[in-house]
């Protein structure tokens, strides 16, 4: 027998390599066979419920990083509370309606308007189901648990009729309508946008001074030959020019400029004179807004004329105080030329391309057309000057391209009648991130009507009917027989059926006395699809229910879901579908950009589970601040990864170390176990605590650094000192089972603790732990803090013991660096105290030597005696290291003068001797 045959090194199967991208797939494939979240649900049956409501990612292509950010939180959010009382099952869903799916089909060769309606509607719906199968699989590799074979999707039937029913009950309740007032138009996508579909980019705009000719001046209120000069910024909309708007209230001047006379603002002349470049000119009138009203200009350049009117819209900041009025292409515009009856023209199609309505330009896109414009402006003189800028333009927030503004008739749901329902109830939801409740109400405060109608093709249809007088036709009985066909069939009923077969049998009404119908051909905003869920997914499952405990998505759905469901919720219900929001920020590259193909700064969730693992994916996600934008790169990961190894490592060595514990027969009492056990369970206990406060206020974050530091502490502190007991005492003596009681008791409750965060690694732990009844960590429950009678003056005295050990690992590092000592095994200590630091030590424990790692301690002299020179000094004490004396014992490596006393075992010290003669009764000698 060799001498480190005698020493219990711990021994375990547990590979210090992880080898997680090989052995989690299995794990999950494990997961599934033997049904483990199906387990949980069963076993959290009857107990209070948590839910969780998911928010449907849109199917398209496979998962980026911030999907992994966000389904990743949601399901340590989902295996905390399933770990914690509470029943808290986990139904994924997915967006699978709109104009993405089309434009993936668009980019294969598939031409929407050459297909027959429903054969292209089924190509959409193979798509849409394509995608969810990917994204289930990118999901499935992270570790989240949930329904997955059993998802919601929006294009489900059951889930369309819960839709329709939802509009059913606003269009009830009056909050649904059609009106003809300009909306978003993004001719990229060829339809009408909400306003949560609009996002903002800088453009580059030409800025125009044009000159109108006076035609009829009102019986000469101001010379006839007057120009009024407008200025705009939309060049494109001079086509459909309708008018000018001057405000009632405003003084207006007309100047003589050489040979001309122009109209502008007072308060501008002087800006429109140095813009336009007038050397000098004079005032010769000067005239109230009210007295211009219905005067009218000639168009600059087609062959009919504008009406002046009277709009209080109109500022005197900048520009020339007279507005240029397309009342199709303006919202101002339209509203403020209604009392006028001014004809609307509508001079564009879907696409933005110019149609018979603007003579000269058929076919050219808007902003291809400006150039012509401008050319007619300055052929007929009406240019009088033109410049540059950049500015704020709304764009398609799909697309990321501009929009436009188009006076078409849309469906509406009127936010208006319900606005102050929707804000108290944004005021009563619990926030976690507390400026979401101002973001929210604000933009619910701000918001026009919402416009629910789109010119596409994939999506569920607007239930509405037309009478033979073009009246719309939308009752309860007609919606909820929709909803039972659509239930039946899927909303491509809508589009295989003639009106009449889509009405209830025998239905009448009087705007078709001859029984003739048609039906509608837009389908709803698919924010209406999501926002709808709460119906579809939280009323419809018997599982779950209405409304969610929780909302969590990113920062965008603040003008997305967030914003739409509590809209349709409040509209229907009055009460909002969630308790609390919690959101997150966007995921960034290493330096602060936004991850783009085209910079090359993307990383494919699926690449970091293939090199790292899920669990380093995961464990990236518990570490960063969520709240706000969160950086990652490769280097990022990496560095996360050397945090895990030090998790895996340190469990390695408890598992090691218990490998011949049995916790029934060999735990030690809470009163019998070593001041340096007690103080190591309480600071464990507490940091339960901590942990669980983190899981409880979703700070995975905190959840992160109390395990990390933790970890650090035990593995530098109390794993460190206790090889000296583990590895050397008799396997079974008091003083080894002690420790191993901690050990144990730690490394169970550390690994339920990590569950949520770390699932894989978790259960492979789990699966070492021979003694615990449950065949998954993930079926136990949550450990708790422990009531351990340890009083505030332990923890004092520890507290200064930790503060005095700092000091001692100084004035070791100071005698290494002198090339006293080389291993602290090597060193003797002597600190000369006070007594009350003296007395404190004592208490702490009798082998200070032990805790400190040094062959020898000793208190040196009386309390007056002075430290001899060499001595480290400290405030309150001096601390003496000197070379040990002996030799080095070739069993525990301390430097023990006893050592060689024994005439068998020369090369142990008598410690040593007495152990191995206990535990090896026969053994004479060792092997070289």
């Amino acid at each position: 027998m060799k001498i480190k045959d005698t020493l219990n090194l711990g021994k375990t199967e547990f590979p210090m390599r992880a080898g997680l991208p090989t052995k989690e797939p299995i794990a999950q494939k494990k997961w599934e066979d033997e049904k483990l979240y199906e387990s949980r649900q069963k076993l959290n049956e009857g107990k209070p419920s948590f839910m969780l409501h998911d928010g449907p990612p849109y199917a398209n292509g496979n998962i980026h990083l911030g999907h992994s950010l966000n389904k990743i939180s949601k399901d340590i959010i989902i295996r905390y509370k399933s770990m914690s009382g509470f029943r808290s099952p986990y139904v994924p869903g997915w967006d699978t309606h709109g104009l993405p799916i089309e434009q993936q089909l668009a980019k294969k060769g598939i031409k929407r308007k050459e297909l027959p309606r429903t054969e292209y509607l089924e190509l959409c719906r193979q798509f849409a189901l394509d995608q969810v199968n990917t994204q289930r699989a990118d999901f499935k590799s992270l570790g989240v648990l949930g329904d997955w074979e059993n998802p919601y999707l929006t294009l489900q039937p059951e889930f369309e009729a819960a839709q329709i029913r939802v509009f059913g009950a606003m269009a009830e309740k009056g909050y649904i309508y059609r009106g003809a007032k300009p909306i978003y138009w993004s001719p990229s996508s060829e339809s009408a946008l909400a306003e949560a579909e609009i996002e903002y980019a800088d453009i580059k705009s030409p800025s125009l001074y044009v000159a109108f000719s006076v035609v009829d001046n009102k019986a000469d209120k101001i010379p006839a030959d007057t120009e009024f000069i407008v200025w705009t910024t939309t060049v494109w909309t001079f086509p459909s020019n309708r008018g000018i708007f001057v405000n009632p209230e405003v003084t207006y001047v007309i100047v003589q400029v050489a040979d001309r006379k122009f109209m502008v603002a007072k308060d501008l002349i002087e800006d429109v004179a140095a813009k336009i470049g007038w050397e000098s000119y004079e005032v010769i009138q000067e005239i109230i807004g009210q007295e211009l009203d219905e005067m009218t200009a000639k168009h600059p350049f087609y062959d009919r004329t504008s009406l002046v009117m009277l709009g209080d819209y109109v500022e005197t900041t900048s520009g020339t105080g007279l507005v240029h009025s397309s009342p199709n292409h303006g919202e101002d515009d339209y509203f403020y030329s209604r009392k006028y009856k001014i004809e609307v023209i509508e001079d564009l199609d879907n696409q933005g391309r110019f149609n018979e309505n603007a003579p000269g330009l058929e076919g050219l896109f808007y902003e291809e057309a400006i150039p012509t414009i401008q050319k007619w402006l300055e052929d007929n003189d009406r240019l009088l000057h033109i410049d540059y800028f950049m500015h704020s333009y709304p764009h398609d927030w799909r697309t990321k391209k501009p929009v436009i503004y188009r006076a078409l008739p849309q469906w509406f749901a009127s936010i208006d009648k319900f606005r102050s329902e929707i804000l108290t109830a944004v005021e009563n939801v619990s926030w976690v991130i507390p400026w979401g409740k101002t973001r929210l109400y604000n933009m619910v405060r701000d918001r026009g009507d919402w416009v629910i109608s789109r010119q596409r093709a994939w999506g569920v249809p607007l239930p509405i009917f037309y009478g033979e007088d073009g009246e719309a036709i939308i009752t309860k009985e007609t919606t909820d027989y929709i909803a039972e066909l659509f239930s039946e069939f899927g909303s491509k009923v809508w589009f295989e059926r003639e009106a009449k077969d889509l009405l209830p049998e025998g239905f009448t009404n009087e705007h078709s006395p001859n029984g003739e119908f048609t039906k509608e051909n837009d389908i709803m905003d698919v924010w209406f699809d999501s926002g709808s869920s709460w119906n579809g997914v939280l009323n419809t499952r018997p599982e779950l229910s209405y409304p969610a405990d929780l909302y969590l998505e990113g920062s965008d759905q603040y003008r997305g879901w967030f914003n739409s469901s509590i809209t349709t919720s409040i509209a229907v219900n009055g009460i909002a579908p969630y308790k609390s929001v919690l959101s997150q920020g966007f995921v960034l590259d290493g330096k602060g950009r936004k991850m783009s193909k085209s910079l090359g700064n993307t990383i494919v969730p699926s690449d970091v589970t293939k090199k790292l693992g899920a669990d380093i994916l995961r464990l990236w996600v518990a570490s960063v601040d969520y709240e706000s934008d969160v950086r990652v790169s490769m280097d990022i990961l990496q560095q996360v990864a050397e945090q895990y190894k030090k998790i895996r490592n340190t469990t390695r060595f408890l598992l090691a170390n218990t490998s011949d514990f049995n916790p029934i027969f060999d735990s030690v009492e809470f009163s019998e176990l070593r001041s340096a056990d007690k103080y190591t369970l309480e600071k464990f206990s507490k940091l339960v605590d901590k942990v669980l406060k983190a899981y409880e206020s979703y700070s995975f974050m905190t959840v992160y650094k109390e395990l990390t530091n933790f970890l650090t502490d035990l593995s530098g502190f109390y794993m460190d000192f206790a090889k000296d007991v583990i590895y050397i005492e008799p396997k079974k003596s008091l003083a080894r089972r002690r420790m191993q009681t901690v050990f144990y008791q730690i490394l169970v409750d550390l690994t339920k603790l990590i569950v949520p965060i770390l699932p894989h690694t978790a259960e492979e732990i789990w699966s070492y732990l021979e003694f615990e009844k449950e065949k998954f960590a993930y079926l136990t429950e949550m450990p708790q803090a422990k009531n351990y009678p340890v009083t505030n003056e332990l923890e004092e005295k520890w507290s200064n013991f930790m503060d005095f050990r700092d000091k001692v690992l100084k004035a070791l590092e100071k005698a290494r660096e002198t090339k006293l000592i080389g291993r602290s095994q090597e060193a003797y200590v002597k600190v000369y105290a006070d007594q009350p630091t003296k007395a404190m030590l004592k208490e702490i424990d009798e082998n200070l030597a032990q805790l400190l790692i040094v062959s020898g301690f000793e208190f040196a002299g009386s309390e007056n005696v002075t430290a001899p020179e060499g001595a480290i000094r400290f405030d309150g004490l001096d601390i003496l290291v000197d070379k040990a004396p002996g030799e080095v014992c070739q069993r525990c490596r301390r430097v023990d003068e006893t050592v060689g006393d024994d005439h068998k075992f020369t090369n142990l010290c008598s410690n040593c001797v007495k152990i191995v003669n206990a535990e090896y009764p026969e053994l004479d000698a060792f092997e070289d």
